[in-house]
């Protein structure tokens, strides 16, 4: 959750905003700062890690809006009711869940006490699917991973 409130400060959006307007204003940030528009060496380094991180905000913010979601609904909801987990790891209250259909989905704000639990519990893919699936915030990560 710390990661998505830091990107919308970035950008300076809010929850509610949609993807059009998430790519106005990433498109209006990046002719402020991108970095073949500024001469001095020194202010160009500096506005090409601020366009960095214009992009890395903006593709994240993407990936978790409502407008997104709701086009890889089908797939989110048969892969976790239909398929069981594979691997899952935790790291800064983000679950990362790998499926054994190959999708990998990252769970955003997660307490470790719910992570505690899963890992305890009898069958792990039944805890996530009670416990988590429809609780958090989440993104496939498995096209992040294609990608790169």
């Amino acid at each position: 959750m710390k990661k998505i409130v830091e990107y919308r400060a970035l950008l300076n959006v809010t929850k509610t905003a949609t993807l059009k307007e998430l790519k106005t204003i990433y498109r209006n940030s990046m002719k402020d700062f991108h970095p073949d528009t500024i001469s001095d060496e020194q202010e160009r380094h500096e506005a090409e890690q601020k366009s960095i991180a214009f992009i890395e905000a903006y593709h994240f913010l993407v990936s978790v809006a409502p407008e997104t979601l709701e086009k890889t609904k089908a797939e989110y909801i048969k892969t976790t009711t239909t398929s069981n987990i594979q691997d899952f790891y935790f790291e800064n209250s983000v679950l990362y869940v790998t499926f054994l259909d190959g999708n990998t989905f990252e769970y955003f704000g997660v307490p470790k006490q719910t992570y505690i639990k899963m890992v305890n519990a009898e069958s792990p893919s039944r805890f996530a699917r009670r416990h988590v699936y429809n609780a958090f915030i989440y993104r496939s990560a498995s096209k992040l991973v294609a990608t790169e």
